[in-house]
């Protein structure tokens, strides 16, 4: 949101010969809405751009031009360097922008809300998973194996987090769900199948966006209601990992399944340093500088299009993973083996029936 507002905000200025850089400007407005800087000085560097914006602002009611509304959904569109924005950052920018407006309707500060009656433009979209970025069942139990070696014996920095990686792999978790999940609400069967019923995540927030003044914000999971959970079933595999890592590692503080040296929250600097270190290990110098499981995220792409090729129905991967059958769809489209050859089989046996081959 303090992304998309920012956006917003250079085209909510009145320009002069005296204005700041845009990029300047842009750190200027983010400092000043968080929370914790309230009441506070902006840093030396942001004085003059703070002051400079806070002064300037156009009157909310300057949306109601189509030339100052123009401006503000070119910067939502675009980037500073005047490339297309992601898909997903644009949507996520569009949706903060309009809530925003929606207040404003709320305060009656607005009589209507401007966005409503502009047509979404189409922009470069990452939406799709690249499939370069997928690991196959070889490479991912290498690059398990190599997170164990990252890191001195005694302080365990690698292999502390390989069942936290293996969580992601075999059941399609997110990093935040991994960080939150707890011993409590893991079923691990002495043989078979076990489940993870997954209740809430710890994104990283930092602390000045948060209200507990912690880096990990607490919320439930992604698209439910703050109360709702989501049982994932886990294969044997991966049970045997979390119980090997219960029984040398033990709990981390709140019963968490995964923690830090001192147990506190798993940083997602420290996941991610560890992971880079590990793609050196495991992956062939040709390999380490391609976009193979170039990130944690990866893992949990790499499961869901194993699930996808072995025949898993849409609606059922996306209840394990948490998205909209919708989503899974648009998303690995492109990753799914197989499924033409099996049409043209079934094609092929209809026009046979038919006596159609001629």
């Amino acid at each position: 949101m303090a992304d998309g507002l920012a956006a917003v905000t250079l085209a909510m200025v009145k320009r002069g010969d005296d204005a700041p850089d845009d990029e300047t400007l842009r750190l200027a407005f983010r400092w000043g809405i968080v929370p914790a800087n309230e009441g506070e000085d902006p840093p030396a560097e942001l004085k003059a751009a703070y002051e400079w914006v806070t002064t300037t602002d156009r009157p909310l009611g300057d949306m109601a031009s189509a030339e100052v509304l123009e401006d503000v959904l070119y910067r939502v569109t675009y980037k500073l360097d005047g490339t297309p924005a992601a898909g997903d950052t644009y949507k996520r920018r569009r949706r903060a922008l309009n809530a925003a407006l929606e207040y404003a309707v709320d305060r009656e500060d607005l009589l209507e809300n401007p966005l409503q009656k502009t047509r979404r433009k189409r922009v470069g979209s990452n939406d799709v998973v690249d499939q370069r970025v997928l690991v196959n069942a070889v490479q991912a139990r290498q690059l398990l194996t190599a997170v164990s070696y990252i890191g001195s014996w005694d302080r365990c920095r690698g292999r502390r987090l390989v069942a936290f990686y293996a969580a992601l792999y075999y059941a399609g978790l997110r990093p935040a769900e991994a960080v939150g999940l707890r011993w409590s609400d893991c079923h691990l069967a002495e043989t078979g199948w076990g489940t993870l019923t997954l209740r809430e995540t710890r994104p990283v927030s930092g602390k000045q966006w948060t209200d507990s003044g912690e880096r990990h914000d607490r919320r439930g999971l992604k698209a439910r209601e703050a109360t709702n959970d989501r049982p994932v079933p886990i294969p044997p595999v991966l049970v045997d990992i979390l119980r090997a890592h219960l029984k040398e590692f033990g709990s981390a503080k709140e019963g968490r399944v995964f923690g830090n040296e001192r147990g506190g929250v798993v940083g997602s600097s420290t996941y991610w340093r560890v992971w880079e270190e590990a793609r050196k290990y495991a992956l062939p110098p040709e390999r380490v500088e391609s976009p193979l499981a170039g990130r944690p995220y990866d893992l949990r792409h790499a499961c869901i299009t194993r699930w996808l090729n072995a025949g898993v129905p849409i609606a059922e991967v996306a209840r394990r993973v948490g998205n909209s059958p919708e989503v899974i769809h648009r998303r690995y489209h492109g990753c799914v083996d197989g499924h033409e050859e099996v049409a043209n089989q079934k094609i092929m046996k209809d026009l046979i029936g038919e006596g159609d081959m001629n």
